[in-house]
């Protein structure tokens, strides 16, 4: 019966194994080489006699013990590159095997003060990071990646599980980074370009696109855009950010209409219909919560036994006996007759 310590033992590269015959190979066939060695040598006096001599028998011991001890080293350093690793299962979290991408506007229409956060007038990226963020803080056991958007779209985070780092990169985007216009096509051309390169087939791709605009920018259009998301299986859920048109009545701007930018929210809603996603309609802080709730409910976060085992490497200890085996051996007492 395999003990319960040695089945949390686990070796990522077992192939390095096969180093173990390596010295016996060695041996076997570099025969006649040393053979030669030999016959072409010049005859001197062995000195291990006098070294026999000085020591007492303690030389023999060392020559006996020697070899093995080069064995074990070599055993303990074939070892390590094996890089052995400690499964803890203790420390297992839940594992849902889905990558989901968050693709948020950063064009110059979102910087209208048009949202409520706590009794304040705010920017829509600035409601769009407060809630944003819970839903980053609610998604364990996903693989999330940012993508920041407006004239041009760029990969801010890679897919990763360190929600920390993303949620921090989220709150530090800023509003024109990406220049002043909506590059819906090109944003969601980059997640299909990443969906195509570094995932694989057996995960779910999901992407969530956020914006207050129409497509005014980029490569490709978005209804384009969405039916490549559909051939690698990226569902997309889109979300209109933006309160509705106010008409003012006042004493000098009496029947004006406020707009900040036409949200076009039939495009936004044929490209969740391509790829199997839904569109939502954000027209204040309150139903922007609710939309990434509603998300979290479309796409659920992992459940506990769903896990993987957190890996912690060892390989510096048997590294560590291989070389100290290799620094005793180095000593001038185990090799009679050096000189020092």
């Amino acid at each position: 019966m395999v003990p319960v310590w040695l089945q949390a033992l686990h070796f990522d590269w077992p192939w390095m194994a096969l180093a173990l015959v390596l010295p016996w190979l060695a041996w076997r066939l570099l025969p006649a080489q040393r053979a030669s060695a030999r016959q072409s040598a010049l005859a001197l006096p062995d000195n291990s006699t006098l070294a026999d001599i000085v020591g007492g028998q303690t030389a023999p011991v060392r020559r006996l013990w020697r070899w093995p001890l080069l064995l074990l080293a070599w055993v303990a350093l074939v070892l390590a590159g094996m890089r052995p690793q400690w499964l803890t299962p203790d420390a297992s979290a839940p594992v849902t095997g889905r990558n989901l991408m968050m693709a948020v506007d950063l064009s110059g229409s979102m910087e209208a003060k048009d949202f409520q956060l706590a009794g304040r007038s705010v920017t829509r990226l600035t409601a769009t990071k407060a809630v944003g963020g819970d839903f980053i803080d609610r998604r364990e056991g996903d693989r999330l990646g940012l993508i920041l958007f407006g004239e041009r779209a760029y990969q801010q985070a890679p897919l990763t599980f360190d929600r920390a780092t993303l949620k921090t990169l989220l709150f530090e985007a800023e509003i024109g980074l990406a220049g002043d216009k909506t590059a819906i096509g090109d944003a969601i051309a980059l997640a299909v370009k990443r969906v195509r390169d570094g995932s694989r087939q057996d995960e779910q791709h999901v992407l969530v696109l956020l914006t207050d605009g129409a497509n005014t920018a980029g490569e490709i259009e978005p209804i384009r855009a969405a039916e490549l998301a559909r051939t690698v299986d990226l569902k997309i859920y889109t979300i209109g950010i933006g309160a509705d048109p106010q008409t003012i009545n006042g004493r000098f701007m009496r029947g004006l209409t406020l707009r900040t930018q036409d949200l076009d929210e039939d495009t936004l809603t044929r490209i969740a219909q391509t790829t199997g996603g839904r569109y939502f309609r954000a027209r204040d802080v309150a139903s922007l919560a609710n939309i990434y709730r509603e998300l979290d409910a479309l796409e659920p976060a992992a459940d506990e036994e769903d896990g993987y085992n957190a890996a912690i490497d060892v390989f510096f200890w048997p590294a560590g006996v291989g070389l100290a085996l290799l620094g005793l051996l180095s000593l001038p007492q185990w090799f009679p007759g050096r000189s020092r």
